[in-house]
């Protein structure tokens, strides 16, 4: 198992709060939208420096949504920033027909996604995201596992044309991703070489998974571990070629198991090649009120629990073997 360290924990959050400064300084076309959650979003570096490219829509969001389309008709490339559950569940509506539908290239930017928003409870912390808006036609969907990741995705939207939705957290995280590293959209990470089974993660899954490898390794369990950091388009060749290898599979996500990474992946499986299949994600449910790392471990999201997944989808393989 591939040995990864880290030296400093930082949240996701500032990752985007630093990427949109830096997109802002190579791009003048760069423009922000927040509702009433600056502090929360990190945007007041940008706004020091730009501050006639940003603009303050209040508690409105889907006001927000419609004046960052309109603002893409003149050359700007607007993102859009406030809580997921606001910048998705909330505004769906202008999303699918103001955006999706009319091909904006408008960057609808969430924090605060999942569990680990942490408190503030089952109203806040969105679970269902990704699946609303993969489904949308057009619609990039990309959720990054650390600081460093969060940086570079959001500067190399600012360079893709179309709508993009991008995914962050709350909780401070270990960085353990190259500080230059070069974000491609759609191409999935190799973060370890294995030969026993598939664990493919994304955001904050990505580092459980990491863990989880360690103890795997410790007992003779050879896991290929890979970064899912674009869910939409999905990287179906590494996938692929990672399932040939392996022969079962795990996905982890902050996410509820229905429409999430994990159907994803079993729907590129069972029109391709038809695999074992383990999920770690919230199993139909709301959350609750909590910190980050209690909610975690609760509702299943932890090194533990991949591990568990791990032995009992290799298990399964053999019996089908």
């Amino acid at each position: 198992m591939k040995k990864y360290t880290y030296t400093d924990k930082k949240d996701t959050r500032s990752g985007f709060g630093d990427g949109l400064l830096e997109a802002g300084k190579r791009n003048p076309e760069v423009v922000a939208l927040c509702a009433d959650l600056v502090g929360s979003l990190k945007m007041a570096d940008f706004i020091k420096a730009f501050p006639e490219r940003f603009f303050q829509t209040g508690i409105a969001e889907a006001n927000m949504i419609g004046m960052a389309a309109g603002l893409t008709i003149g050359g700007k490339i607007p993102f859009t920033g406030t809580f997921a559950n606001f910048s998705t569940g909330r505004v769906y509506d202008q999303i699918r027909q103001s955006v999706a539908y009319s091909d904006k290239n408008v960057k609808i930017c969430a924090s605060h996604a999942g569990l680990t928003l942490g408190e503030d409870g089952a109203t806040h912390q969105i679970l269902e995201d990704i699946g609303l808006m993969k489904m949308l036609p057009g619609m990039t969907v990309i959720n990054p596992c650390d600081y460093n990741q969060t940086k570079a995705a959001t500067i190399a939207i600012a360079e893709h044309h179309g709508p993009v939705y991008l995914r962050f957290g709350r909780p401070v995280v270990p960085i353990f991703t190259d500080a230059d590293q070069k974000f491609e959209i759609g191409k999935a990470w190799m973060v370890n070489e294995g030969a026993d089974v598939s664990i493919f993660a994304t955001g904050h899954l990505v580092w459980e998974a990491i863990q989880a490898g360690e103890k795997l390794a410790e007992e003779g369990i050879d896991a290929e571990i890979i970064n899912i950091h674009t869910i939409k388009p999905l990287d179906a060749e590494a996938v692929l070629k990672s399932v040939a290898k392996t022969g079962c599979v795990v996905t982890a996500e902050e996410h509820n198991r229905l429409g999430g990474l994990g159907d994803s992946i079993a729907q590129l499986l069972a029109v391709n090649t038809p695999t074992p299949q383990e999920y770690v994600a919230v199993n139909d449910s709301f959350g609750e009120s909590g910190t980050p790392a209690q909610l975690m471990t609760k509702y299943g999201l932890d090194a533990e629990h991949i591990i568990a997944a791990a032995k009992k989808v290799i298990a399964r393989k053999k019996q089908n073997s």
